[in-house]
């Protein structure tokens, strides 16, 4: 059996053979007999590290033409970078060269070791490399979110614009312009101390800002539907950022303690952080701000859908910081979501701690949902043909309807990449721009 590895930084990933969680040993399963909906997301950043991937246009038709050729005729495409834009902002600062104190340029020594810690020592000069190729392009002057849009629908790919809401940095030293503005927005713990970049949707301003993020894109890009991560949430430095039951260790800012006394005559620091009406209390915001994203949907974009990346009972964060689940590890009411329809799809992110699988984590996520809209099965993007069939299998034993490859530029460091995605595409679902 494959096993999970530890959650890493997404810029080093690319640069190491990693074997990604499958499904078990043994015989290979029945050859595919139906089609699916196969579909990726795609970074361009992190794309841009492969050997041979031209800046510009260029760039971004080879990343489809490998998505087109692996039938993921949907694509979720990445608009921002940390807490930095992908594509033509106003609200955000481009993607571009790092602050000076940053991931792969630690300052203090205790930063230095937080990043050994992650990428298992790896020496200056290789981080000072890699810094490198990540600054060697100003996102400020190629608008990668327009031209894939452009081109995906020539070539009759679905791009959604992937959009990591819950994420003002990322690693740290990309952190976006709002958050540098308002660090008395910020998360709080509740022994008071304050996140270095994530924001609360409790205050009005952070709200304001977050919706207009999403405006600003289906506003102006003719993306096919809005893909909403809730997983990626920052600076490492903040790591866990859990109690240790899993329960979110954030939301004692002040305009959620100073409601939750209104309504409850309770200060939530004189009762459990688990305690279930400060978890829920501490949810409510995320289900306004879903709410205000359907709003906005319905207003100017109504045909296109609205999917969400969550989390599963068995997920965790950094050196396996247990998340239990999505009400209390992350404070996300995925099932009112559900129920009010304020979204289309759902999926689960794949990283499991110990008895968890993409199935499991699937079927969690349905009956979460209460079979109300449609979940996606995750699976990282398959080795070769045999790791695609038992993705392939596991899906239709479940009965999902799309499959979520993770993440596209894998599929250029594959051997037999042909092959396997000849294979892929003769068992892919075709999807029309436009269209759910």
């Amino acid at each position: 059996m494959k096993t999970s590895p530890v959650c890493s930084i997404v810029a080093l990933l690319l640069l190491t053979a990693i074997a990604w969680p499958g499904a078990g040993a043994g015989e290979s399963p029945a050859e595919p007999s139906e089609k699916l909906i196969l579909s990726a997301p795609v970074t361009h950043s992190d794309w841009m590290l492969r050997d041979g991937v031209a800046w510009g246009p260029d760039g971004v038709r080879h990343m489809l033409d490998m998505c087109k050729a692996s039938g993921w005729n949907r694509v979720y495409w990445r608009v921002l970078d940390g807490g930095r834009s992908l594509y033509k902002s106003a609200l955000l600062n481009a993607q571009g060269k790092w602050d000076e104190d940053n991931f792969w340029h630690p300052v203090s020594a205790e930063d230095k070791a937080m990043h050994a810690k992650y990428t298992g020592g790896m020496s200056e000069a290789d981080r000072a490399a890699l810094l490198a190729k990540l600054e060697r392009y100003d996102y400020g002057t190629f608008d990668t979110l327009a031209e894939a849009v452009r081109y995906g629908h020539e070539i009759g790919l679905e791009i959604h614009a992937w959009i990591s809401i819950n994420e003002d940095d990322h690693g740290w030293g990309i952190q976006s312009r709002f958050s540098k503005e308002h660090p008395d927005t910020r998360w709080r713990k509740r022994d008071g101390t304050l996140y270095r970049s994530q924001h609360s949707f409790a205050y009005p301003e952070v709200m304001q800002y977050k919706l207009a993020v999403v405006e600003e894109i289906i506003a102006n890009y003719g993306v096919d539907g809005v893909f909403l991560d809730w997983i990626r949430t920052g600076d490492v430095r903040d790591n866990p950022q859990n109690d240790a039951e899993g329960v979110a260790d954030r939301g004692y800012e002040t305009p959620l303690v100073e409601g939750f006394k209104k309504r409850y005559g309770i200060d939530p620091h004189e009762i459990p952080n688990s305690d279930e009406r400060w978890v829920r209390y501490r949810a409510l915001p995320h289900t306004e701000f879903m709410r205000g994203v359907r709003t906005l949907v319905t207003a100017k974009r109504p045909s296109i859908p609205i999917a969400v990346m969550v989390m599963q009972p068995w997920g965790y964060r950094g050196f396996q910081d247990k998340i239990d689940g999505n009400l209390r590890g992350m404070l996300l009411d995925v099932e009112t979501w559900a129920r009010e329809g304020l979204i289309d799809a759902a999926v689960a992110a794949g990283y499991y701690l110990e008895g968890g699988s993409a199935e499991l984590a699937y079927k969690a996520l349905q009956a979460e949902t209460g079979n109300k809209v449609d979940v996606w099965l995750y699976e990282w993007v398959p080795d070769n043909v045999e790791d695609f069939k038992q993705n392939f299998g596991v899906a239709q034993q479940v009965g999902a309807r799309q499959i979520l490859f993770w993440e596209g530029d894998y599929i250029d460091g594959r051997e037999n990449k042909e092959e396997l995605q000849a294979y892929m595409r003769a068992h892919a679902q075709e999807t029309e721009p436009g269209g759910k």
